[in-house]
């Protein structure tokens, strides 16, 4: 009879945690989703008759250097680059840093922006692998172009290169492969022009998957959805992420992450806490975890800002292979960085950060995946035992699998609700089907990226996982 009774006690337990886990799931998002939704119509409300092109004129304008780290990137890094010297801004130049790539994008660069070598000096400022050369255009049209090639170092060690050469106080850093739009600056400097007393440290944007629109010259001319099934699910998951996240946290003031896809950040902090982390693979967020840890170590009034516009494109993994290595480094990045930073933990000194911020992407980011296969396994378990009905079970699926439709059709409703980039009907059909599809063949393999990550990271593996790029699909 002890032996039932504990077991029973067991069995009540789980079931307790596990429900108490997925309800608190659900209401974390649907309040992120709340005052998301508050803090959007706010920043509409402020700023969508706002003529940013007057800012052009306005000679106080942040200077900010654009950092582009490229590894292997000749395919597309021409109309990349062609993008970002193309933006409607005149404080800026543009650092593209070849990080020891292995394919033709030396060569790609030589030839195609008229290079000739630099005599300025290198002055390591952060420590990084050996700088073999610098150069700039003798082309007037790509004055504001500086190429670097290193020794291959990782994305880090070349954000930090270029961090070092920099001459202005502010610095943009992005992946190479990312389509911007032509006011990315105008906007993203905004919020430093009416800053108060506390100084932004950081920003940071919406990223839009940009598989199947139509390129040209690195303009993106046509937003489609793209016709690859993952990564249409993959338009749906930024757009939660994004639309439905981020501007919450940017609202509490607890954002943790900027994407490393797309982030501007005050050059003189990044300085003082030695820029990137190049032993972890999760360098966006750990730097901005680390920028946010020595301001309120220092009690230096601050604040991080996120801008709900779509200002940055970049291409998603078309293929398992290659979305399973991106996920896995993300699970590991996050891991890296929760551990470097475990003693702001329920901390109150961090305030928010401590004790909302980090106990959240401990629980619903990292150990979420965890959770969620074990209770999955056990339940089926007990299904098969008879100590829960099946029909419990499949309830019980059936809620979990409305709520994640639910969710997505409101990010879908939100998009168009507000910057409506997918004007076809039949785009937005797409993602609802995307959205009906997700949960069966695109959540279960995240899932096991993020278990392989956990496994990889126990086993001591630094590895990048390389991302061989599928190139634009440039549309007629």
């Amino acid at each position: 009879m002890t032996e039932i009774s504990w077991l029973n006690t067991d069995i009540a337990f789980f079931n307790t945690f596990i429900l108490a886990f997925a309800f608190t799931v659900m209401l974390s998002y649907l309040i992120l989703a709340v005052i998301s939704a508050y803090s959007l119509k706010q920043y509409l409300k402020k700023n969508r008759l706002v003529p940013y092109k007057s800012l052009l004129a306005f000679n106080d304008a942040p200077k900010i250097s654009i950092i582009a780290p490229a590894y292997n990137e000749g395919r597309t890094i021409k109309e990349n680059i062609l993008s970002l010297l193309s933006i409607q801004y005149n404080n800026f130049d543009v650092i593209v840093v070849n990080d020891g790539s292995k394919d033709n994008s030396m060569e790609v660069l030589l030839t195609s922006f008229d290079l000739e070598e630099c005599k300025d000096p290198y002055i390591e400022k952060i420590k990084t692998k050996n700088v073999r050369k610098i150069y700039v255009s003798k082309n007037p049209t790509y004055s504001k172009l500086i190429i670097i090639d290193k020794e291959n170092g990782g994305k880090a060690d070349a954000l930090n290169t270029g961090i070092n050469f920099s001459k202005n106080p502010y610095v943009m850093c992005i992946d190479v492969d990312c389509i911007i739009e032509k006011d990315v600056l105008l906007k993203l400097s905004k919020p430093f022009l009416e800053t108060g007393k506390e100084r932004i440290i950081a920003t940071g944007g919406v990223v839009r998957i940009a598989n199947s629109c139509e390129i040209k010259a690195g303009k993106l001319i046509k937003v489609h959805v793209p016709d690859n099934l993952l990564a249409r699910i993959q338009v749906l998951e930024y757009l939660r992420a994004f639309i439905l996240g981020r501007m919450a946290w940017e609202k509490l003031d607890g954002l943790l992450l900027i994407s490393g896809a797309f982030g501007m950040f005050d050059k003189e902090i990044v300085l003082k806490v030695n820029g990137y982390n190049t032993k972890t693979v999760g360098e966006d967020m750990e730097l901005v975890v680390r920028m946010r840890r020595y301001m309120v170590e220092n009690k230096l009034p601050y604040t991080v800002k996120f801008i709900p516009d779509p200002l940055c494109w970049t291409e998603a993994p078309e293929s398992y292979e290659i979305l399973g290595k991106q996920r896995s480094r993300w699970t590991r990045g996050t891991m890296e960085t929760l551990w470097i930073h475990r003693r702001m933990f329920l901390n109150p000194k961090y305030k928010i950060l401590g004790l909302v911020s980090y106990p959240y992407w401990l629980l619903y980011e990292y150990l979420a995946p965890i959770i969620e296969l074990t209770g999955l396994l056990i339940t089926l378990l007990m299904a098969f035992l008879g100590i829960i009905s099946w029909s419990f079970f499949a309830l019980l699926v059936l809620f979990v699998y409305v709520f994640a439709l639910f969710f997505s059709f409101l990010a879908i409703y939100s998009e168009e609700a507000t910057f409506k980039k997918y004007e076809s009907i039949k785009d937005i059909f797409k993602l609802v089907w995307a959205a009906i599809l997700e949960p069966f063949i695109f959540h279960p393999f995240l899932i096991y990226a993020a278990l392989k990550g956990n496994w990889q990271k126990i086993k001591g593996s630094h590895s990048w996982g390389e991302m061989t790029r599928k190139g634009f699909d440039k549309k007629p």
